[in-house]
């Protein structure tokens, strides 16, 4: 009557959802076990059969649950259909299937039913589950969504019925013999009624168990082989490991880290910048890479620390030449920018959470670089679901320039190998080496420690023996060093707001968190006794930095192209001829003492001959607007024109005043309040005349110098205020008018201070709310206090001191929370966690007025992504860095005293018009 059945199987479905006929969501049967009883509970007939994997392994992470290795079901097992037969003989004789959580198990076997090209015997068959609303209610588990009691697992409904637990779970024989006990006490106590079981059966009920000495033995006899092969495996690796250590170590060979994230991979690091390329520089490694999860935040700063560290570098080694030095020469860090990506099937199916497979990709060029921003950009604009995402066709599409590897345990081929199996993690492997050939990698990291990971480098080393794909050693750091661990365990607790003492795991009631204190930075030394065995691992990383082509992401300000009519152009050849020649002869040198090439030099005349347009027709309006604002047009007065126009030729920036006149004189068409001028714009006569201010310069003696001095080259910054209501009216013109893939907002970074690393490292570590409070409250009350500052190794930082010199009052508050960081305090414990916390990137947001224009598509000049409240663009690169990126910044503020102002004069004359 009763056919009480489960599986084991290579894994879980992707899509629980999916069609039975999506073979390749649903996993594979490796085992099949059932018993067939009557409603009395008398065994009819019990089976266990083991299958024969043909056409797939079976992964090791599946091993390591049921224990059923590939070379046990080469040996033992039963061909699928033989079994299905087996099964449909035994269902045909039930009334009702049964199991715990039985969808699962009736999913599984209907898809290898399809398989096989057999009808569904399944499909409509009456089953029962002993995981269902009476057996929760039953044992009452809190834990449930909303609220509600969660559904018992058979473990924990066995412990709730008998008051203790079962052995051999995880085999489907065993899992089924408990399923089956279960089965039949919730039938007999009523806690699950079948119908076709009458009241006065109920209490002769008796469940007959099958014999499993036989059983028992056999797992036995493969248990104690499996033992037997570990042992001479672990010896045999123990002799090689004594032969290996006995060799000498170089320990000045030549490593890079390939694999770091910094504070911009959003509360998953807290390596900051700075600190990441000073290690680099300390072990002397010939280059570095930041490889932050799914975005560029970082880019520019790592270039620009790099540069500023090289600029030091080349100093010191041509003292050393001029002999004002004596020393060893320093090499140069090669700056190598990458982007751990998440790669999914689609990405943007949004109707079900699919994170993917996680990707490092290294930029190898300027056109990789450029691929690279592309593939961020549409992760975190089009992909973002739970995280930035993209799939393998956009990586196909921009892979130009690019560098691949294996990454780590959640990419996808040492995933697939683990948990999918060995020939799909060889799918996986050759699908990359046929995308990126000379340009993928095999990445070994030796970090996790695990089984899964051992078993996955056993791997890849023989795939990259096989294919001949390069191995390179490398280490997934999330902190600089080892002490840092416990402090990134915090940060990861802020993330997901858990507390430090919930056990890490998966699962309910556990929490997120590195295995060990090993994702460090660590040194060549310590990664030489790390890949002691094969050396070579270290070294290979040098076949990627030589790789990299060096590039400038600092560039001058880019300005888009202001359109002019070509019968001006025509009509002015003469004028723009004469301006170009003098502009091309200020450059001229520059460029020759740059070592420009004569294609460059020719695309650089190219943007010359533009400015020199813009400039003629700057000139031209500067005029007519001169005519307006000064009837009487004295030579002093056409001198000091001459003299700015020759500045704002001479530093290369007509456009932008085009720009800038052209969208104020928009807005005033528009009806948009616009301020009259303010700051050191306010000096300019040319803004003046082109009606970008209402302020007269040379009426009240401004100094232009202030705004534009042709001795310190800055790009021109003009604060323009519109009114509060119409200054979307104004941004989405420029839109319209340079387009939206060229106009975009600016990024912030909202980074943790030092009175929320507090807070939030108390509330991870659990210290009473009022003893936070009254840490916060310690805080000295200084806009120039950090935490840094205050608990810096040695002593308070000399120069926070110096700010506050005369403060007694911070001073004191200063010395006494120093005081109290040095106690041995829970209170104590915080503050010296947070002091490693303070800084992170905790969020994002958009810059107040701040509004971007490129010549060009945005991404290809900066990586982007997406506020939330606007489908406008937003630069990844914040305010700080904008103009050194060459982006031409506009700020457009929105005043609500300006509203108020046009609302009382709206109001005033329709007062006065009645």
């Amino acid at each position: 009557m009763f056919l009480i059945f489960d599986t084991e199987t290579t894994g879980l479905p992707k899509n629980y959802n999916a069609p039975l006929t999506d073979f390749d969501n649903w996993p594979r049967m490796v085992q099949v076990a059932w018993q067939l009883h009557d409603e009395k509970g008398n065994l009819l007939h019990n089976s266990s059969i083991i299958i024969k994997p043909e056409g797939y392994t079976i992964p090791f992470a599946t091993i390591q649950i049921h224990g059923i290795t590939n070379e046990r079901a080469n040996e033992e097992g039963q061909l699928l259909q033989n079994t299905l037969q087996e099964f449909t003989d035994a269902v045909n004789k039930a009334q009702y299937v049964c199991g715990h959580n039985v969808e699962f198990d009736l999913n599984i076997i209907g898809a290898e039913f399809l398989r096989c090209g057999l009808p569904n015997i399944l499909e409509g068959k009456p089953f029962i589950d002993t995981k269902n609303d009476q057996t929760t209610e039953y044992c009452a588990l809190p834990g449930g969504r909303g609220g509600k009691y969660k559904w018992p697992t058979l473990t924990e409904l066995h412990q709730k019925l008998f008051n203790k637990g079962f052995d051999e779970a995880h085999n489907a024989a065993f899992d089924v013999d408990a399923t089956t006990k279960v089965f039949f006490e919730i039938i007999k106590r009523g806690i699950t009624k079948v119908k076709e079981v009458a009241a006065d059966i109920l209490p002769t009920i008796n469940y007959v168990a099958p014999d499993f000495s036989e059983l028992i033995k056999h797992e036995n006899y493969w248990r104690e082989r499996k033992a037997k092969e570990a042992k001479e495996k672990e010896d045999a690796a123990k002799a090689t490991s004594v032969e290996t250590t006995s060799k000498t170590t170089d320990i000045d060979i030549k490593f890079s880290h390939l694999h770091n994230h910094t504070q911009f991979s959003v509360l998953q690091s807290t390596s900051d910048v700075a600190s990441l390329v000073n290690k680099a520089i300390e072990f002397k490694s010939p280059g570095v890479a930041l490889t932050d999860h799914g975005n560029m935040y970082g880019a520019f700063l790592f270039w620009k620390e790099i540069d500023s560290q090289n600029k030091k570098i080349k100093e010191h080694n041509a003292a050393i030449d001029k002999g004002e030095v004596i020393g060893e020469k320093k090499t140069e860090l090669k700056c190598i920018i990458g982007c751990e990506v998440n790669i999914c099937t689609d990405h943007k199916d949004k109707t079900k959470k699919d994170n993917g497979y996680t990707q490092v990709l290294i930029a190898k060029n300027r056109k990789g670089y450029e691929n690279l921003c592309r593939i961020s950009s549409i992760g975190l604009i089009d992909g973002a679901y739970y995280v930035p995402r993209i799939d393998k066709d956009i990586l196909v599409k921009y892979k130009e320039g690019l560098i691949a590897t294996t990454g780590s345990l959640s990419s996808e081929v040492p995933s697939s190998i683990i948990n999918l199996g060995e020939e799909q993690g060889e799918q996986a492997f050759l699908w990359y080496k046929e995308q990126f050939g000379e340009d993928f990698y095999v990445e070994i990291n030796r970090q996790f420690k695990s089984q899964d990971e051992e078993y996955a480098n056993g791997l890849l080393l023989a795939l990259a023996k096989k294919h001949n794909v390069p191995y390179f050693a490398a280490n997934s750091n999330y902190y600089i060093d080892k002490k840092g661990s416990k402090s990134h365990d915090i940060l990861l607790c802020v993330k997901d707001n858990e507390k430090f003492e919930t056990p890490k795991g998966k699962g309910r009631g556990f929490r997120y968190g590195m295995p060990n204190e090993e994702f460090y930075f660590k040194s060549p030394a310590e990664m030489a006794v790390l890949f002691q065995d094969i050396p070579e691992a270290l070294s290979n990383t040098n076949l990627i930095v030589d790789k990299i082509e060096q590039f400038k992401l600092g560039r001058e300000v880019l300005l888009p192209k202001f359109e002019i009519a070509q019968d001006f152009i025509d009509s002015k050849s003469a004028e723009i001829e004469s301006s170009y020649l003098r502009i091309v002869a200020l450059k001229e040198k520059d460029w020759q003492s740059k070592n420009f090439s004569e294609v460059v030099i020719e695309d650089l005349k190219k943007e010359m001959r533009i400015i020199a347009e813009q400039f003629v027709y700057m000139t031209e309006l500067t005029y007519i607007g001169a005519a307006k604002r000064y009837p009487d047009l004295t030579q002093e007065i056409k001198d000091r024109i001459d003299f700015e126009l020759a500045t704002i030729e001479r530093m290369g920036y007509p456009g932008y005043f085009l720009i800038v006149a052209d969208f104020i004189s928009e807005a005033r068409r528009l009806g948009v309040s616009v301020g009259p001028g303010r700051g050191s714009a306010a000096g300019s006569a040319i803004a003046y005349c082109l009606g970008i201010t209402n302020v007269d310069p040379i009426k009240f003696d401004l100094l232009f110098e202030r705004f534009l001095n042709p001795d310190r080259i800055s790009m021109p910054d003009i604060d323009i205020d519109f009114d509060d209501e119409g200054r979307g009216a104004v941004i989405d013109y420029v839109i319209k008018k340079y387009g939206s893939t060229q106009v975009a907002q600016i990024i912030t970074y909202g980074t943790m201070g030092g009175k929320s690393a507090i807070k939030d490292t108390a509330r991870v570590l659990d210290l009473p709310l009022d003893d936070a409070n009254r840490l916060t409250k310690m805080f000295p009350d200084s806009l120039d206090a950090k935490l840094r500052a205050l608990l810096k190794p040695g002593g308070i930082d000399l120069k926070y001191l110096g700010k506050i010199e005369g403060k007694r009052d911070v001073i004191d508050q200063s010395h006494a929370f120093r005081k109290l960081a040095e106690e041995k305090t829970p209170e104590a414990d915080v503050l010296k966690q947070a002091y490693e916390l303070e800084g992170c990137l905790r969020n994002t947001g958009i810059h107040a007025c701040g509004v971007i224009i490129t010549p060009g598509e945005m991404v290809k000049y900066v990586p982007v992504t997406k506020g939330k409240e606007s489908d406008m663009l937003v630069t990844q690169f914040d305010n700080s860095v904008a103009e050194s990126a060459g982006l031409l910044k506009m700020d457009f503020l929105g005043l609500r005293t300006l509203t108020i102002i046009k609302d009382a004069v709206t109001l005033i004359k329709k007062h006065v018009m009645l």
